[in-house]
């Protein structure tokens, strides 16, 4: 099941703690679920997580696969557990395990300086990221996979995550 889906490094998913509560989507294909959905079907850790990233540089898609994804409730602001690296992508989700979830108007990071508002997207931010999934393209590091090969740099040309069992 397609959770996340980012085609071309918009600003598309700089949005509200709304917005990504209850989810959104374009004509183009971006597209995120919803936190409250994403709680719902992760909280009884039946399923995987798998972010599918394609590299701007050499357009390869590398995988990162996880064996543990659950988002937490809103009232624990959609803290994320991601645990259990597989693939050939690099390990860019584990540095935001723990996280609580941060928009542009709710900042749950653990800086003073607001990730959010920095990279103009709602996620997990921790200092501020490795998984710039949601990022703008061209902004500083944003739209990039941190520790992908270094052979394919670290920008990407698209990135989706997807729940898999």
């Amino acid at each position: 099941m397609l959770i996340q889906q980012n085609v071309n490094g918009s600003d598309f998913f700089n949005r509200s703690w709304v917005e990504f509560k209850v989810g959104f989507n374009d004509s183009r294909g971006n597209y995120w679920l919803g936190n409250d959905l994403l709680h719902q079907l992760t909280k009884d850790a039946r399923y995987k997580l798998q972010c599918l990233v394609k590299a701007r540089s050499n357009g390869v898609v590398y995988v990162a696969n996880y064996d543990t994804f659950l988002v937490g409730s809103e009232a624990s602001n959609y803290t994320l557990s991601v645990a259990n690296y597989s693939g050939n992508a690099g390990d860019s989700m584990s540095y935001h395990n723990g996280m609580m979830f941060s928009t542009y108007d709710r900042d749950n990071d653990p800086l003073q300086e607001h990730c959010a508002n920095y990279c103009a997207s709602g996620f997990w931010y921790d200092s501020c990221f490795r998984a710039g999934v949601n990022m703008m393209q061209g902004r500083d590091a944003g739209f990039s996979w941190y520790d992908l090969p270094t052979d394919a740099g670290k920008e990407m040309k698209y990135a989706s995550m997807w729940l898999t069992c």
